[in-house]
């Protein structure tokens, strides 16, 4: 029953964000307006910038910024306690995620589309956009290297998964030539979803596996390759041949997941079984505070969202108001997929008991996917009459699919960089999408292979690193649009209050990590961790000095209309 509740509280939060806060962040403060020409329409080239249905491209936003964090971050940041994590999810979507992410795309479409990191350099100034697009390289590294392994291990783990997580390419390919040739949304939508998830019965009778060992290579290798030169191919197709639609696509999927899920709630009402707050953890477990808050990152507030914000979506919004549906809305659909996740790890349907509960959650880090899957899987399972194993396919293919959208953005976004590298630096090659394109999948195998060998794990080397750094970025992007509506004369305590609290987190966090890594000797962690502390501050100090010339100049221009 206490299930229930949980839900109840989550949803009226999700609903005062978006029926109330975001309209008046939206209105009153980016002041978002209809008139304004976006890059979209501006600097329409069939490839990058085309103007998209709003639903069309929330379900690429949603699906590119939702990909495996916000079931991981919540399903182990529980450990804690279900309390502080509920709280720290409904908050942190209404009056953080929700505010970074639609401001992130309105400063973005503001200026033609550019990267948070490009976007520095016009609001605070040169030397913070080369600090701030190192952060961004390194953090879109990671993510791309790790969703490889993640991706790679699901499929895996759950061969009846790999039918349906391909076959969603060849669906999105030709919804993505219909809606060009102008067939309604609905339809294609409701036929889209409903091959969808008939080939994850399909999928449940067809298991397909890779060989154990093929090129020399394990299979957990080959699928990093496969999939890399899929992200590579799709990250130079036209965003509406098949980024937009896979997206999309998936975007109905998890509603339809997510309807399953709550649904199930109130059928079941399954009570909760894990502790409100856990007086029960390892001897060597870290402080909530800082780590709950980067533990539980896409959940709540995330930098890579402000990287995808201004990086792809920015470059597809028909019109400005329509980022209040994109960026809020989106990061309303992340909260709601963590507050299930906090449900499905927390009840009976995975533990029937305390004690169950504490074998399971022995340690921090315990749990995670599988007990999503599991959790998920019965609660489904127990609320809608599905097979066992047609449940855990369900979410299994959820898990997987949206791990593969954030991978094909992923690689885009780091094709975007590059060439924004060769605008900045006048390299003609970097410019060229084919070579970006090229230099990006290489820097992410080189990693993936060069660090972890034959078993392509190499990113994983570098995962430690993700919690603080992408919690950083979300407070410098935080810090920009800050900067940004100083310079405008609005406002700006609804975008400086939340980057105060994640940078004070995010920074502890880092310092606690980095004491962690030099006792265990991990020097590429100490040199990588030291480097994005020293970014922040220098950033921090920039923009601080921009805001005091702003006030002296602006207090001088006064003195003399007085006079």
């Amino acid at each position: 029953m206490q299930s229930i509740l949980i839900v109840l509280f989550g949803i009226a939060g999700m609903l005062f964000g978006w029926f109330v806060y975001s309209k008046f962040i939206a209105t009153k403060i980016f002041k978002m307006d209809d008139n304004f020409v976006t890059p979209a329409h501006e600097l329409n080239d069939g490839i990058d910038y085309v103007p998209t249905n709003k639903l069309v491209l929330w379900g690429h936003h949603f699906t590119s910024v939702a990909g495996a964090a916000p079931i991981v971050g919540p399903a182990i940041a529980v450990y804690w306690g279900w309390v502080p994590a509920v709280l720290w999810v409904v908050f942190g979507t209404i009056f953080f995620a929700g505010v970074h992410d639609m401001g992130a795309l309105w400063a973005s479409t503001r200026h033609k589309g550019k990267s948070m990191g490009a976007l520095s350099e016009s609001v605070i100034g040169k030397r913070t956009r080369v600090l701030f697009m190192i952060v961004v390289f390194l953090l879109l590294l990671m993510v791309n290297a790790v969703f490889g392994v993640v991706i790679a291990n699901s499929l895996v783990a759950n061969p009846s998964a790999v039918v349906p997580a391909w076959a969603a390419i060849v669906v999105a390919l030709i919804i993505g030539q219909l809606l060009k040739r102008q067939i309604p949304l609905i339809p294609l939508c409701v036929i889209g979803v409903a091959v969808l998830y008939a080939t994850i019965f399909m999928g449940a009778e067809m298991p397909v596996s890779l060989p154990t060992e093929m090129f020399g290579l394990t299979d957990k290798a080959n699928w990093i390759v496969i999939l890399f030169i899929y992200a590579a191919v799709a990250s130079l197709l036209p965003v509406w041949m098949l980024l937009q639609p896979r997206d999309f696509i998936n975007g109905m999927q998890l509603l339809v997941g997510l309807v399953l899920l709550y649904g199930a709630v109130f059928v079941v009402m399954p009570d909760i079984t894990a502790p409100a707050f856990n007086t029960q953890t390892a001897i060597d477990t870290p402080s909530i505070i800082p780590l709950l808050f980067v533990t539980i990152a896409c959940g709540a507030v995330s930098g890579f969202h402000g990287i995808v914000s201004s990086g792809t979506s920015s470059k597809q919004l028909d019109k400005e108001t329509d980022g209040r549906f994109v960026g809020y809305l989106g990061a309303v659909g992340e909260g709601c997929l963590a507050l299930i996740t906090l449900v499905a790890v927390s009840g009976v349907m995975l533990a029937v008991s305390p004690e169950e509960w504490h074998e399971i959650y022995s340690h921090l880090g315990a749990g995670s996917v599988s007990a999503f899957i599991t959790g998920g899987s019965n609660l489904i399972s127990e609320g809608w009459g599905f097979s066992a194993e047609i449940a855990a396919t369900l979410l299994a293919v959820m898990v997987v699919l949206f791990a593969g959208t954030t991978m094909d953005s992923g690689v885009r976004l780091q094709r975007y960089i590059i060439q924004e590298w060769g605008d900045i630096y006048n390299i003609g090659v970097l410019k060229n999408g084919l070579v970006a394109t090229f230099v990006a999948v290489a820097c992410c195998l080189l990693l993936a292979f060069g660090a972890g060998g034959a078993s392509g794990t190499g990113g994983m080397v570098l995962w430690p690193l993700f919690g603080s750094t992408n919690q950083i970025l979300a407070s410098l992007t935080l810090l920009v649009l800050s900067v940004y509506l100083i310079k405008l004369g609005r406002p700006a305590k609804y975008t400086l209050i939340p980057m105060v609290f994640v940078i004070l987190m995010a920074f502890f966090a880092g310092l606690i990590k980095l004491v962690e890594y030099y006792e265990k000797g991990n020097w590429l962690l100490v040199v990588l961790d030291l480097i994005v502390l020293v970014v922040s501050v220098l950033v921090m100090l920039e923009a601080w000095s921009v805001i005091g010339k702003h006030k002296q100049n602006k207090t001088s221009d006064e003195g003399e209309i007085e006079n």
